[in-house]
Order: C-alpha cells, then structure tokens, then sequence
C-alpha cells in the first residue's frame, strides 16, 4: 500500500486514498466541593432570604487527542461503485428508498487528531464532496453497529489484515431533512410529520496509534477547525458546524514520543 502525505489547500492534509495526493468522563472525586449561598431578594423595602443555591462549576469531558504522525495512511482497491457523489445523487436515491424503507437513518463518525496542539477533523472528499465517514443504515441495522461496518468499509484496511475495533463515543448532534431538499435541520421543523432522513454524528475517539486504508476513489483530509469553521459554502452547513460541538471538550493533545 501505498503512503502519502502533503499539505493541501495550505491547510487541509491529504493523508490517503485514490490519488494518493496526501470518554471518559473525569473522575467524581476530582471535581471541586460545591459550594452554596443565600439568594436574597426584597419585597418591599425588606431584604428576606429564599433560600439556598448550589454553585456547581461544570465540568467538561476530556479527549485525548494524538498527533497526526502517530498513525498510518494507506490506499486499497475501490470496493464497487460510489452511489452519492453529488448532493443531487442522494436526494434521488433518498427518494427512490423511501416508499420501500421509509425515513432514512444516516450515522457518520468524527475522527479528531492533531497538528500543532489544533485539533483536525478527518473527512473523506469524493470529487468536489467533502463527508464525514459514516453512511445509511439498513432497515433493521442498529446505529452503532452501521457505524462499525462504515469505518471498517471506508477506512480499515483490507480484510486479510487485522480489523480494528471501532470505540463509538458520545452522540454529538442529530439533523432532520424534513423533505427531499438539501436543507437538514439541527431541530425537527414543526408540523413535520414524516421526514425524510435522520443524520447523526457520533464522536469516535482514536487509539494511539493505527493504520487507515482508504479507497482510490477518496482522499481522507485532515481538516483544522479554523477552515471548517464560518465556511459553509466549502463544507456545507453540518461540517461548517463540528468546531461548536467539539467545543464542549476538553482537549488533551498527546505529541508522539521521540
């Protein structure tokens, strides 16, 4: 298999593919003692106590995120036919599924490493397309074992070697498409009663060290959270989008060991 990576775009790294072009949650006895007081208030010109308010700071949840030369980026053969490669593609085949399966369920995956203690997203581009790896789920599939066989299909490498096992974290956000539109929704628009599809975005939390093969057909982009973030005319809305969903984490970046 063949290695590769280069700097693209001036900051997206194309690490693999086709053209080759390149939680837990902290510990309860770490958190600080709360601490409480009164919450006073007047009626009238008396000041009288209602009672007493706990003052909890929040705490958030801690990934390790690793360095982006601490793993492996491969190429393996194209496994059949790209079915969506433009937006237009999937509306046609959402609306060619829906009256044998009804709503589509969609589950994509958020890999995360690092450059420079900067977190990057890892995306698939296919053409002009720039997606999450993930895809549809089939009619009685359940989401985290869709997912598995996703990650496994676009970015393990080919099965006469060792398959990694896939960690699927926390559900980091859901969008509706209400009709067979481009638009989705971080919301189910009122009045819609039958959607067309639920996309949902999980947080896949990386070893420290693996191997990714991708199909010849993709390139896998290691894309910083600076270019997604404000550029939804690149990236379309959801991806324009992760930099606030993975704000709520806590980064720990872990360099590689020299």
């Amino acid at each position: 298999l063949a290695l590769l990576a280069r700097q693209c775009c001036d900051t997206n790294l194309v690490l693999g593919g086709g053209t080759l072009s390149p939680m837990a949650t902290p510990p309860a006895n770490d958190a600080p003692p709360a601490t409480s007081s009164a919450i006073p208030t007047k009626v009238g010109n008396n000041e009288v106590t209602l009672g007493v308010a706990q003052q909890i700071t929040p705490q958030q949840h801690k990934v390790d995120v690793y360095h982006l030369a601490n793993y492996t980026f491969a190429a393996k053969e194209q496994q059949g036919q790209e079915k969506d490669r433009t937006p237009n593609a999937t509306l046609q085949r959402l609306k060619g599924k829906y009256d044998n399966v009804g709503m589509q369920r969609s589950v994509e995956a958020v890999l995360l490493v690092h450059q420079r203690n900067h977190p990057h997203v890892l995306l698939l581009q296919i053409g002009n397309q720039f997606k999450l790896p993930g895809g549809k789920c089939k009619p009685y599939e359940d989401e985290i074992t869709c997912l598995r066989r996703k990650l496994a299909k676009k970015l393990a490498p080919p099965f006469q070697y060792v398959q990694p096992e896939w960690e699927i974290g926390e559900l980091l956000a859901v969008y509706w498409r209400p009709n067979f539109e481009q638009q989705t929704y971080p919301y189910l628009p009122p009045h819609t009663t039958k959607p067309k599809e639920c996309r949902k975005f999980f947080l896949v939390p990386l070893p420290e060290k693996r191997i990714f093969a991708v199909p010849r057909n993709c390139k896998l982009l290691a894309v910083p959270l600076f270019e997604l973030h404000g550029n939804p005319k690149r990236y379309g809305s959801e991806l324009a989008s992760l930099p606030q969903f993975i704000s709520r984490y806590s980064m720990s970046y872990i360099n590689p060991q020299i």
